[in-house]
C-alpha cells in the first residue's frame, strides 16, 4: 500500500516537472523569437543605412566609407543603437555659407597719429592732374574720401568758389588731399565754378556750395576754402567744431599774423546747424571784399564765438597771383557790412537763387557749373 502511494506521488510530480519544462520551453521559444525579430530589423535598418551612405557618398564623387555597429555594448537599448546610426551616417545638407558680421569701426582719434606737423610749401615745380591722381590713388570718383579704419565724427563737404584758376587748383589739391586723408577726413571736394565774365560773387558761390553738396551726400560739416590757399601745417584739422571755425589765421601775406580782430576770411568752417542759424552767407555781396566780415556779424548776432587754432598752427601761404577781372573791389561793402543785423534775415541761404548748369565728376573732385546772375546797377550819385 505504501509503495503503491509512494509510485503514485512521484508520478504526480515527473508530470509537473514535465509541465514546469514544457511551460519554460515555451517561454524561451516566445522570447527567442521576439529578440530574433528586433535583431533583423535592426540589421535591415543597418544594411539601408550603410547602403543609403555609400550610394550618397559615391554620387558626391567622394570616397567609400564604411560604418561599423557595435552591438555587444552592455546596457544598450534598440533606440541607442538607431540613434547612434544615424549619428554615424554623414549628413548630405549644404553647409550655409554664412559671413561673419564685420566688428564696428572705432571712432578716429581726435589726433590722428600720422600727421607731420609744419609743412614745407612750394610752388616753383611744375605740376600737372595725372600726378596728383597718382598721388592720391584711394580718393574715389569726385574727390571722395573715407578713411578705411576708423569712423569719422563729421561728413565734410570742402567747398571752392572758382573762376579761371586751373594752375591754383593743381597744387590745392596736390596739398591738401594728402593732409585730409592723414587727418581721418571723411570728405568730398567742390569746386564751384562761376560761369561768364560778369562780376564775381564769392559768398553766393559758396551758398551754392553748400547747397549741391547736400544734394550728393547728407555732409554736416562745411570748409569753405579760397583755392590759392594751402595750410603749412596738417594739425590744423578741417573739420566742425562747437562753434564756427576761422582756420586761415596767419597768412604770409599778412605777416602770419591775424590782420584784424574780425577778420574771418581766407579759409572757414561751419557745421550744417550753424550755417542755417544764420542764415547762411550773403548774396548781394559783388566783387571783392566786405563778405567775410558780413559772416564775421552773422556769428557774433547770433550768439556764437568765431574759434581758431593755434597762431602757430593756423599758418598758410598764398600762391602769388594777379586780381582777377570783375572782381575789382566792392565800393559799397563798408555800407553793406553796417547793415548786417537789418539784412541777414532775408540775404542768405533762404534767398539764393542761381541756373544749375552742369555737375560734373573728376577723378579728383566734383566741378559744379553754375549761372549766379549780374550785380544790380549802382545808385547814381546825385
Amino acid at each position: 500500500m505504501t509503495r503503491l502511494m509512494l509510485g503514485r506521488t512521484l508520478e504526480r510530480i515527473c508530470k509537473g516537472v514535465l509541465l514546469l519544462c514544457l511551460l519554460h520551453f515555451l517561454i524561451m521559444m516566445i522570447l527567442y523569437f521576439d529578440v530574433y525579430s528586433q535583431r533583423f530589423d535592426l540589421f535591415s535598418r543597418f544594411n539601408n543605412g550603410r547602403n543609403g551612405s555609400r550610394n550618397n557618398v559615391s554620387g558626391a564623387g567622394g570616397g567609400h566609407h564604411f560604418y561599423y555597429y557595435n552591438l555587444s555594448r552592455p546596457n544598450t537599448t534598440l533606440a541607442s543603437y538607431l540613434a547612434t546610426g544615424d549619428q554615424l551616417v554623414p549628413s548630405m545638407q549644404p553647409e550655409s555659407n554664412q559671413t561673419p558680421s564685420p566688428k564696428p569701426l572705432p571712432p578716429c582719434p581726435e589726433n590722428p597719429p600720422g600727421l607731420v606737423g609744419r609743412l614745407l610749401i612750394e610752388f616753383s615745380s611744375q605740376m600737372t592732374m595725372e600726378r596728383v591722381q597718382k598721388e592720391n590713388p584711394n580718393v574715389t570718383e569726385g574727390g571722395r574720401y573715407t578713411p578705411p579704419d576708423c569712423r569719422p565724427r563729421w561728413k565734410v563737404a570742402v567747398i571752392i568758389p572758382f573762376r579761371h584758376r586751373e594752375n591754383h587748383l593743381k597744387y590745392w589739391l596736390h596739398y591738401l588731399h594728402p593732409i585730409l586723408r592723414r587727418q581721418k577726413i571723411d570728405y568730398g571736394i567742390y569746386i564751384i565754378n562761376q560761369l561768364g565774365e560778369d562780376t564775381f560773387n564769392r559768398a553766393k558761390l559758396l551758398n551754392v556750395g553748400y547747397t549741391e553738396a547736400l544734394k550728393d551726400a547728407e555732409y554736416d560739416c562745411f570748409i569753405f576754402s579760397d583755392v590759392d590757399l594751402i595750410p603749412m601745417d596738417d594739425r590744423n584739422l578741417y573739420h566742425c567744431y562747437d562753434q564756427p571755425r576761422h582756420f586761415a589765421i596767419a597768412m604770409d601775406k599778412f605777416g602770419f599774423r591775424l590782420p584784424y580782430a574780425g577778420y574771418f576770411g581766407g579759409v572757414s568752417g561751419l557745421s550744417k546747424k550753424q550755417f542755417l542759424k544764420i542764415n547762411g552767407f550773403p548774396n548781394e555781396y559783388w566783387g571783392w571784399g566786405g563778405e567775410d566780415d558780413d559772416i564775421y556779424n552773422r556769428i557774433t548776432l547770433n550768439g556764437m564765438k568765431v574759434s581758431r587754432p593755434d597762431v602757430r598752427i593756423g599758418r598758410y601761404r598764398m600762391i602769388k597771383h594777379e586780381r582777377d577781372k570783375h572782381n575789382e573791389p566792392n565800393p559799397q561793402r563798408f555800407n553793406k557790412i553796417q547793415n548786417t543785423k537789418n539784412t541777414m534775415k532775408k540775404d542768405g541761404i533762404s534767398s539764393l537763387t542761381y541756373r544749375l548748369v552742369q555737375v560734373k565728376k573728376y577723378p579728383l573732385y566734383t566741378n559744379i557749373s553754375v549761372e549766379i546772375g549780374k550785380p544790380p546797377p549802382r545808385p547814381i550819385k546825385g
